[in-house]
């Protein structure tokens, strides 16, 4: 008889209840319900161990296996999620697992044995995946005006995004969720985020949005690194306002310095710049890998922009037939104050 109590996604809230993530790490890394603690209890290997046995073997195998290994460690589990329990008091403990299957069950009941009133998140990870896939089917049904903030690489459009999401805009700051800056030096001093896990802080921001009538997006390709954008925003993209700003060519150059600090990744950025060696004249490469030796690192900058980002930029900006607000200036903050100004005036 299953004791245990029931809670679903559309009740959770992070103000009232306190997750506990059972899967593996590994599946906790993929992706997770934002807040949640992860107390595992396989390990990757185990977990691994214990699918083949269920699906080579037979499910009494896989269970008896899945025993063996979870004992010894119930009493570690208990005291973790009772420490943490014993810290927010006002919240009620919550387990889940992939589909509210065996792992969160079994959980649940141990910690209600041990006098802790737990729930078991019906449906599991998995009722929060549906929620997002939902939501983001939703946005194509439901389209909202989309502002594109666009410009050359270095024009600092992601710190004005930042910034104006900072100060109460609503900013979907689609780089940032993928954890990937958007080239192929896009993931140096990046954790790079799974498809998962970008739609699910997507999905987070998106319910904090809710009740704004436009986005604002920096204009991206339809991959970041290696997840994909909705088709919603790259739609939005094409169709929606878009923004020129524009910033001079030595601020830039500082600016992707300061941003990706190639002194720090060295390796890294030698590894990206050969990447281009097919479509950057060898003269050109040769010059940029004479200047990676002798650290010269805004020369090298300075080439990959001449070379390959501008004209590669200028390029794709042949596709749009929509209007453009063009913004130009020779500072950050008087760029940013213009952006202000444009994105006030668009509202109103």
């Amino acid at each position: 008889m299953n004791n245990v109590k029931v809670i679903s996604i559309d009740e959770i809230d992070a103000e009232h209840y306190l997750l506990f993530d059972v899967r593996s790490p590994k599946e906790f890394e993929e992706y997770h319900i934002p807040g949640a603690y992860n107390v595992s209890i396989f390990s990757n290997e185990e977990r691994a161990e214990i699918g083949t046995l269920y699906k080579q073997d037979s499910k009494e195998a896989a269970m008896e296996r899945g025993l063996q290994v979870v004992a010894p460690k119930l009493p570690n589990i208990y005291k973790k999620i009772h420490s943490k329990s014993k810290e927010h008091p006002e919240k009620q403990v919550v387990i889940y697992c992939a589909r509210g299957g065996f792992r969160s069950k079994s959980i649940a009941e141990t910690m209600n044995m041990m006098g802790m009133r737990t729930l078991q998140l019906h449906g599991g990870i998995r009722s929060y995946r549906k929620k997002i896939e939902s939501t983001l089917k939703k946005m194509v049904d439901e389209p909202r005006k989309i502002i594109v903030i666009e410009g050359h690489t270095g024009t600092m459009k992601t710190k004005l995004l930042q910034q104006l999401q900072e100060e109460g805009y609503p900013v979907l700051n689609l780089e940032e969720m993928a954890g990937h800056k958007g080239s192929i030096f896009g993931n140096i001093g990046e954790h790079p985020a799974s498809q998962k896990e970008f739609e699910s802080r997507l999905y987070e921001r998106l319910k904090k949005l809710e009740k704004s009538s436009s986005l604002i997006i920096e204009s991206e390709s339809k991959r970041i690194g290696r997840v994909v954008v909705p088709n919603f925003l790259l739609e939005g993209k094409y169709s929606g306002v878009r923004i020129h700003v524009d910033l001079p060519f030595h601020l830039r150059v500082q600016y992707i310095c300061n941003v990706y600090e190639p002194v720090l990744h060295k390796d890294e950025i030698v590894e990206a710049v050969n990447k281009l060696s097919k479509r950057i004249p060898s003269s050109i490469m040769m010059n940029m890998q004479e200047n990676l030796i002798s650290l010269n690192y805004e020369k090298v900058v300075s080439l990959l922009l001449e070379n390959y980002y501008d004209p590669k930029y200028d390029y794709a900006q042949k596709q749009y037939d929509s209007e453009c607000i063009k913004l130009s200036s020779h500072s950050y903050s008087d760029i940013y104050s213009q952006v202000k100004n444009q994105l006030d005036h668009l509202s109103s």
